[in-house]
């Protein structure tokens, strides 16, 4: 009985552990309140998350099943003309299509001018 409670207990902290291994980390900031986010970005480790602590966005609950963050994402938005806005965070959709690049409905409309997606650790840091 205890060896196979034991082995029960080994299992379940290698799945545990296992599956934080395969969760991608991103950059998560905008440059509207961190200027250190914007095109020349200053990578800082207070905006590095681990996205599978990061909750799917609720206006983006209704389009997907995915709860997870399958990529990072740099989205550049206009709030009005000349005046741009660049959002770093985890990305959750398709990474084919960019389908979780669409903004929030209930926010003021802006232009989204680009929305570059990865896949990989970082990867939203570039400029």
């Amino acid at each position: 009985m205890v060896f196979s409670v034991r082995n029960l207990l080994c299992l379940t902290i290698l799945a545990v552990l296992a599956s934080t291994g395969y969760a991608i980390h991103c950059y998560h900031c905008d440059s509207l309140f961190n200027s250190k986010c914007g095109q020349e970005f200053e990578a800082d480790a207070g905006n590095l998350f681990d996205c599978s602590r990061v909750t799917l966005p609720r206006y983006l609950s209704q389009y997907f099943q995915v709860r997870n963050a399958t990529g990072c994402m740099k989205k550049v938005l206009e709030r009005l003309p000349g005046d741009q806005l660049i959002i770093r965070s985890c990305y959750f959709g398709d990474v084919n299509n960019k389908e979780g690049c669409q903004s929030d409905k209930a926010l003021p409309p802006v232009k989204v001018l680009a929305c570059d997606i990865c896949t990989k650790d970082n990867c939203n840091g570039s400029g």
